[in-house]
């Protein structure tokens, strides 16, 4: 079978949710068309706006390119790909970023149309409109299959998964690693408001914490910013923090957007895991994390969870000191997500869009 995968059109979190999709799919023996869009994204933005530059020296009034312009520049060659390689079907990768003008014409040109959505619950809203485009989704959180049912004919719930090749106990051999530090507690992600206030609630007096990611909405002169280490890091590198740390941490995004003024989900409307949770306990490195459904699901009582700040902070404390019981449990949590793997999900992945496939033939 062959499958165009166009990629989610980010550089960092998502396009590694693409990565590990690819490397499934061909172990499936897919053969796979990749459509990189996050550089297609840049460079449609840089000859626009160099068009519109040169333009505007004769034209003054001639309008400048809009965001919707440079997707719609970026993303219309996924259409010509597919109809160049004559794929038996396209998976899109979240889909936040490709224009729906896109997808209408795939559509229309007979494709078999599917997405493996990223950003639900969060972006529900935006994802549903999106889905309703597609002959077929697989959304990360159980909660939402009925929702996402009510507009696209095939939904199945495809929980998250770790990279067999970049998330694994043994240290990296990739040079940039080489230098990176050990610290007591790590935490790579964005820097979403509600995460801000919950470290600023903690005192992290002789705490070595390192924090990594997306922290602009951090003030210059903001005290955090002494913990913020590096900005976005690609799995591999993210793999070896958590290795080296004495304590991962996760925390479940709750903000449905950015900004100060975002909406929060409110409590229990997520059950699902995050990609963290399962890389973490892939490279075999001892974490906490807040509370979701899934979590005691998978681990048990082997990821100890925590409901506010205080409680955090008292379980980090208590655990750093407890050198044995942490590599004790780290021992036991990559058998816990031996069977969460990309090539795993693969399975669930193809064997479903064959079906699809196969469906709409028939049809």
């Amino acid at each position: 079978m062959k499958v165009l995968v166009v990629g989610p059109g980010a550089s960092w979190s998502t396009a590694d949710v693409e990565a590990g999709l690819i490397d499934g799919l061909q172990q499936q023996g897919v053969t796979v068309i990749a459509y990189a869009l996050d550089g297609r994204i840049s460079g449609a933005s840089r000859w626009l706006h160099d068009a519109w530059r040169r333009k505007k020296k004769t034209q003054p009034d001639v309008p400048k390119p809009s965001y919707p312009d440079v997707i719609y520049q970026a993303g219309m060659g996924a259409l010509e790909r597919a109809l160049r390689h004559q794929v038996d079907a396209v998976i899109i990768v979240s889909g936040m970023y490709l224009h729906p003008d896109v997808v209408v014409l795939m559509r229309r040109a007979g494709l078999t149309i599917t997405a493996l959505l990223t950003e639900t619950p969060y972006d529900l809203e935006q994802e549903l409109k999106f889905a309703e485009m597609c002959h077929g989704v697989w959304t990360p959180e159980r909660t939402t299959v009925a929702r996402f049912e009510s507009v696209c004919p095939n939904v199945s719930y495809l929980p998250h998964a770790w990279h067999p090749l970049r998330h694994t106990p043994e240290p990296s051999q990739d040079a940039r690693c080489a230098d990176l530090p050990h610290h007591d507690v790590v935490f790579v992600g964005t820097g979403f408001r509600e995460r801000v206030e919950w470290f600023k609630a903690i005192d992290w007096t002789d705490i070595d914490l390192g924090l990594y990611g997306s922290w602009d909405a951090l003030g210059s002169r903001d005290g955090l910013r002494r913990y913020v280490r590096g900005k976005e890091t690609d799995n591999i590198i993210t793999a070896e923090l958590y290795r080296r740390a004495k304590v991962g941490l996760n925390l479940f995004r709750s903000s449905k957007g950015f900004g100060r003024g975002a909406p929060r989900l409110v409590p229990g409307a997520a059950e699902s895991l995050s990609p963290r949770v399962y890389e973490l306990a892939a490279c075999g490195s001892f974490f906490v994390s807040d509370i979701r459904s899934e979590v005691a699901e998978v681990f048990g009582d082997l990821v100890p969870t925590f409901k506010h700040p205080t409680e955090a902070a008292a379980l980090i404390r208590s655990w750093l000191v407890n050198d044995a019981g942490r590599a004790r449990v780290a021992a036991q949590l990559p058998a816990k997500v031996a069977e969460s793997t990309w090539r795993h999900r693969a399975v669930q992945v193809m064997t479903e869009l064959r079906s699809l496939v196969a469906r709409r033939q028939v049809a």
